[in-house]
């Protein structure tokens, strides 16, 4: 099996070329974020990811966690890379410095994210889930709580979970059963939640557990949900901690992927009730998680982008190496990297992902823009730029690591389909991804009924007023009537056409906003990918025009060649499924299928 290599140089040209890392690096704060600091983080990132976490990624697959007298047991190696992990402080980096952070971008920890989730999509999980909840704290924590609680989450010294899912309640909250019962300065917390992951384990001294319950007067429906603080051991006065709280794993799922991730039945109250904190105002726990929610959907759309890499690198190491048949212009036996059906495979591959890293790069940007820029304008024009495209983000770069995973099945052909050759559990392992955080249908309803049609089109007329100026400045870098001005121009023209259909038809027909939805997010997920991989061929092409000889920079005009003249056309073909309506979609009666 091929081992991981970390495209530092492809990871530093996105942000410098396409993420902006530089002006980001101006705002306050933010000015230790020098390019050679961003490289040294990203070189050790590297070497973390390469050397500790992807040795232990097939055997981890293979062995998987383990519940044990009630106790849960990570793969072997685990608890020792994780201990290195926090030693190394790669779960401090974008925090704020006065909660034990080291207050860099955001933007760079998506950098370092994506390599944690190239290498290891099941060990990464953790850290992710618990950068969420400190997110969540950060915004709604008391001052009394997150004096106890942050320091130990920033450090990694203790870990974070999510808890929202109930047996009854998957993605409607409103269904939510778990109860809190008030109890002098604290509630009793009595409920049972399902598919938590990383909900219990030995690698932290504890677990901090976020969780969505009701309290006994609280409204029906998600306007009656209070967010509370539920840690697995109780902490004394003096910080150390105390008693075992009545929170426990009682079962761990057996998932088709992330195996070495444990996704925990977790049992709240079985005996006494689980203490726990409220979290924000009560009722308004829903707005609360959300704010853990949105990030955890950027981080899945990079968890969409790493594992894509991963498919990719191991995909060309295979191609390199099997030799199979002739190919023109070859004597004997040729590697099956000189076919021109394997060349594609691995083409589609590459843009793909490359697109994907844009997308999801750009979106950390405008989250650290939205949140530290000084200008008050640009902040709240980057915060509704990040609104529209965090479902995109989420939903599109996770459809693209479905897709470019099965690819590299597909490369190794009948090995591929073997587990020695570690191809498929890529592709099991992403296939979660498009389903938690919200499902891909649902990013695509947010899309088409917040972000657009709530917003009556706002936002989306901005970004597409930018990307219209964008076509124009195409004339100085291209010839008139080449595929890359055209290829651009239609997929604008067909993004356009769509939100037009959806602005008149959403408000008209119930079922023709949802039906569109997806092939609406799908559509500018396309396209704006596209813009973005013609921003990189440009930024390649004026690297070259000053005499840059490396290869990286020409490589990186024939990606983006690929993916106008051979992706960006899809963007038609989502916009004519948008425009088909719902009649068809809707035609049969439920019980004819």
């Amino acid at each position: 099996m091929s081992t991981y290599a970390a495209p530092i140089k492809e990871l530093q040209f996105v942000l410098e070329e396409l993420a902006d890392i530089n002006a980001i690096a101006k705002f306050p704060g933010f000015e230790e974020a020098t390019p050679e600091l961003v490289e040294a983080v990203l070189e050790e990132a590297g070497k973390l990811a390469t050397n500790v976490l992807d040795p232990i990624n097939y055997s981890g697959d293979q062995q998987g966690a383990k519940l044990v007298d009630g106790k849960v047991q990570a793969a072997d190696g685990f608890k020792e890379a994780y201990q290195q992990f926090t030693e190394s402080g790669w779960t401090s980096v974008n925090f704020p410095e006065e909660v034990g952070g080291q207050g860099l971008p955001f933007l760079v920890q998506s950098a370092a994210t994506e390599m944690w989730n190239a290498s290891n999509a099941s060990f990464a999980l953790c850290p992710l889930l618990t950068a969420g909840a400190v997110e969540a704290l950060l915004a709604h924590g008391s001052d009394e709580l997150n004096a106890i609680y942050l320091e130990h989450m920033v450090s990694g010294n203790w870990t974070g979970t999510m808890n929202l899912t109930e047996p009854q309640a998957g993605s409607d909250l409103a269904a939510v059963r778990t109860q809190a019962k008030p109890e002098g300065d604290h509630y009793r917390i009595k409920g049972q939640k399902i598919y938590i992951t990383w909900g219990d384990h030995e690698m932290s001294e504890n677990v901090i557990h976020l969780v969505l319950a009701r309290l006994p007067d609280a409204p029906e429906g998600v306007k009656g949900i209070s967010l509370f603080l539920v840690p697995k051991y109780m902490v004394n006065e003096d910080g150390s901690l105390g008693e075992r709280n009545d929170a426990y794993a009682i079962s761990l799922e057996h998932k088709m992927g992330i195996h070495a991730s444990p996704t925990c039945v977790m049992s709240f109250g079985d005996n006494d009730g689980a203490i726990g904190y409220l979290v924000g105002e009560p009722n308004n726990g829903l707005a609360c998680m959300f704010t853990m929610m949105n990030h955890a959907r950027l981080e899945v759309g990079m968890q969409g982008v790493g594992i894509s890499d991963r498919a990719y690198q191991r995909a060309v190491s295979y191609a390199r190496e099997r030799k199979q048949g002739t190919a023109f212009g070859h004597e004997g036996k040729v590697a099956i990297i000189h076919h021109p059906d394997v060349r594609r495979m691995l083409m589609h591959m590459r843009a793909m992902t490359e697109a994907a890293r844009a997308i999801s790069f750009m979106c950390s940007a405008a989250h650290d823009i939205a949140h530290h820029s000084e200008d008050a304008d640009q902040r709240n024009f980057y915060s509704r730029r990040l609104g529209l495209l965090t479902p995109v983000s989420k939903a599109w770069c996770t459809e693209v690591g479905m897709e470019v995973t099965s690819l590299g099945v597909q490369v190794h052909g009948g090995m591929g389909f073997m587990q020695e050759t570690g191809a498929e559990q890529y592709m099991r392992d992403a296939r979660i991804f498009p389903i938690y955080e919200g499902t891909n249908g649902i990013q695509a309803n947010d899309l088409v009924g917040r972000k657009l049609l709530r917003d009556r089109g706002e936002t989306a007329g901005e970004f597409i007023a930018e990307l219209r100026e964008f076509e124009i400045t195409l004339e100085s870098h291209f010839e008139e009537g080449s595929g890359w001005r055209r290829g651009f121009s239609e997929a604008l023209n067909a993004f356009e056409d769509a939100t037009h259909y959806l602005m008149f038809s959403g408000n008209e027909d119930p079922n023709a906003a949802s039906s569109a939805a997806f092939n609406y997010m799908m559509c500018m997920g396309v396209l704006t990918g596209g813009w973005l991989m013609l921003k990189s061929a440009i930024a390649a092409r004026a690297k070259i025009d000053e005499g840059d000889s490396d290869t990286f920079y020409s490589s990186k005009v024939s990606t983006a060649q690929f993916y106008i003249e051979q992706i960006l056309p899809r963007a038609l073909a989502h916009k004519t499924a948008v425009m088909s309506g719902a009649d068809s979609i809707m035609a049969m009666d439920a019980d004819a299928f």
